[in-house]
């Protein structure tokens, strides 16, 4: 829940780049993940909720 919370505090500018951020480490993940054997293949899920979260924010302030 504290996520959520630092997530609201965030500005419009910050959304956006962790949002850019995020969707890139992602995507590196899974080609990664595709190759070779993550440590820990639940971060892929994790990423994945928080790219989520990000965008249900920024649909919820109407930013586009």
């Amino acid at each position: 829940m504290a996520n959520k919370n630092l997530i609201s505090e965030m500005t419009d500018l910050e959304l956006l780049k962790k949002l850019e951020d995020d969707r890139a480490s992602f995507k590196k993940m899974k080609l990664y993940h595709k190759t070779a054997t993550l440590d820990n293949p639940i971060s892929l899920r994790s990423r994945r909720r928080e790219i989520a979260k990000l965008l249900t924010e920024i649909n919820k302030r109407k930013i586009k």
